[in-house]
């Protein structure tokens, strides 16, 4: 099987070529565009290209950047966009018939960041429909397929913006991560994923689906095109009210190259053995690289899926409220103006979001409350202590991305309770709000990928970067 990233240079590279004349904008969009044209027919990583306005506008503004010396790195560089974030003009539909012709007002805060910097947007990529699921099987407008086995999963719920790299259309794309949804369809694509410290992006202009969970991120084919995104779009935003100050970023730079494992948590019924391998091997060669592995311990662990689909689904379900057939979107007319609001959202939802939706109004209601989502905060709590405590020892925790490469198209669909179990590794860090990267680590005996995911503390990238950029020269 054929390395996609390899068929793409790093986004520095390119900026050099366009900074010294050897490349043009233009034919670099055109280049992605054809990639995009030859190959997502088979793939459906995307859901529509943005309008040649946009297209060539940015274009535009990218060319007289480099003719007036305030490129940067990502100016002339495309990009694809996750399509629950929202670009002023073009559609904008979560994947979702409930916003099927839906066209954003304005844009998403780290919208404007990648404009300023001369990106170039070109289309929307497919996703689960409004990032609830683990596949990309569950968008209205069709299943993405995975770049290395056409049979497989690219996994989800940001499955378009991971294949698209993976197939070498775009160098970076933008995702989301409530659970997972940025490592884990990296590690089935092969590719690097990053989910930042919460409160590191702004969320303004995306739709929300688990408000304390989520936060977008970048893929890339290597760890320092991930990174270069990241410096771009980071920062405070004072219209998303979680959106971390200034101060909080600021860190002592110190890295000691101590490395933390939850050994107990990762040798577990359900875990595929390469998966083990891969990982143990992985951890050899960062040890002799001068890495120190060390067991730890992390007891509440083990309550984090339970948190997890706890509070996500009490937050879908406050969340999805808006989308009754009224303000905007699907409307479906009914008798009454009520059988209207509800035959407007069972024909405008799926079944996957309709689930969501009746099991978060259940932990919410009266009776229920207490029992179900005021004891998952309780233990949120318990597991952030827990987490920082560990930090004090540890600089970086590793652990397997997903507990298996990526599983065939249809093999889970019908059972949601395997699918969700897919999330034990990557659910913690949004539990948390510490960041994560998913890195590639090697193949299968199947020639499907394996991910290696690292976790630092809160505003500590700068640490996975680190950890990163060592790791791939292993492989």
């Amino acid at each position: 099987m054929l390395d996609f990233r390899k068929y793409m240079k790093t986004i520095k590279q390119l900026h050099e070529d366009l900074k010294n004349g050897s490349l043009t904008v233009e034919a670099l969009v055109d280049e992605s565009k054809k990639t995009i044209g030859d190959k997502d027919k088979d793939i459906h990583a995307l859901l529509g290209m943005y309008s040649e306005d946009l297209i060539n506008s940015q274009i535009e503004k990218a060319k007289g950047m480099f003719a007036d010396g305030t490129a940067t790195v990502l100016t002339g560089i495309p990009v694809v966009i996750k399509d629950n974030i929202l670009v002023k003009g073009e559609l904008a539909t979560a994947a979702s018939k409930i916003l099927e012709n839906y066209h954003a007002t304005y844009d998403a805060t780290v919208i404007k960041r990648l404009k300023e910097a001369g990106a170039i947007l070109i289309a929307r990529a497919n996703m689960d429909e409004f990032a609830m699921g683990g596949s990309t099987e569950n968008s209205a407008y069709g299943t993405t397929k995975n770049p290395h086995n056409i049979n497989r999963v690219p996994g989800g719920s940001s499955g378009g913006s991971a294949a698209v790299i993976a197939y070498g259309g775009v160098p970076v794309s933008l995702g989301t991560d409530t659970g997972g949804s940025i490592r884990q369809p990296a590690s089935f694509c092969g590719v690097v994923g990053l989910k930042t410290t919460y409160g590191d992006n702004s969320r303004y202009g995306v739709m929300a689906m688990g408000s304390s969970l989520d936060q977008v991120g970048p893929f890339g084919k290597t760890v320092e095109d991930v990174e270069e995104v990241y410096k771009i779009i980071t920062g405070n935003d004072p219209l998303d009210a979680t959106s971390l100050p200034l101060e909080k970023r600021k860190h002592d730079g110190i890295f000691n190259k101590k490395i933390g494992v939850p050994i107990s948590f990762i040798n577990r019924e359900g875990v595929d053995s390469e998966v083990l391998k891969n990982f143990n091997e992985s951890l050899e060669k960062l040890k002799k690289v001068g890495y120190e592995v060390k067991d730890i311990s992390i007891n509440q662990l083990e309550k984090t899926l339970s948190v997890y689909y706890i509070i996500m689904f009490a937050e879908v379900s406050s969340n999805l409220a808006r989308y009754d057939g009224i303000r905007y979107g699907l409307s479906h007319p009914g008798e009454t103006s009520i059988r209207s609001y509800f035959e407007s959202r069972t024909a405008g939802f799926g079944p996957e979001v309709r689930r969501r939706i009746l099991l978060g109004t259940y932990v919410l209601s009266s009776g229920y409350y207490d029992a179900y989502y005021n004891k998952a905060n309780i233990a949120r709590e318990l597991l952030k202590k827990e987490f920082e405590k560990v930090f004090e020892e540890v600089d970086i925790i590793a652990t397997p991305t997903a507990p298996t490469t990526a599983f065939a198209i249809g093999e889970k669909s019908q059972d949601p309770m395997s699918m969700y179990l897919a999330d034990i590794f990557t659910v913690p860090v949004n539990i948390v709000g510490v960041p994560a990267i998913s890195i590639p680590s090697g193949k299968d005996t199947s020639d499907l990928p394996f991910g290696i995911q690292f976790i630092a503390s809160h505003g500590r990238e700068d640490r996975l970067f680190t950890v990163g950029k060592d790791f791939e020269k292993l492989y």
